[in-house]
């Protein structure tokens, strides 16, 4: 599973925070793909719960597992899941070698 995605420190530290705050049955973050925005495609991030994920590939980094959306593994695939901050804004940010083009405000992407 670790080609499909990885995980870097300062997004697990930040899904730590988030997770520590969420309902009480979920064990990580579901990642997925919408098809939305302007370019096609978007990330999706949704609490993972434990009765939705059992049969789910997951990556963990820092104990913090990150499941994989079966739709959404053929758009991910060795793909790098960081987290950015600034004066501005703070996100989740991905580095996705399948992307052909991305949208001028980074929410949305084609393959």
């Amino acid at each position: 599973m670790s080609n499909i995605l990885t995980v870097t420190d300062k997004a697990s530290y930040q899904l730590e925070k988030i997770i520590k705050s969420a309902p009480s049955n979920t064990v990580g973050v579901l990642l997925g793909i919408d098809k939305t925005g302007c370019n096609g495609h978007s990330y999706k991030l949704d609490f993972a719960k434990k009765d939705e994920v059992e049969n789910l590939e997951y990556v963990e980094q820092n104990n913090i597992k990150v499941f994989i959306d079966p739709k959404a593994t053929m758009f991910l695939i060795g793909s790098e899941m960081d987290y950015s901050s600034d004066k501005l804004a703070s996100r989740f940010v991905f580095k996705n070698p399948n992307e052909k083009s991305t949208c001028g405000c980074g929410e949305s992407f084609s393959v």
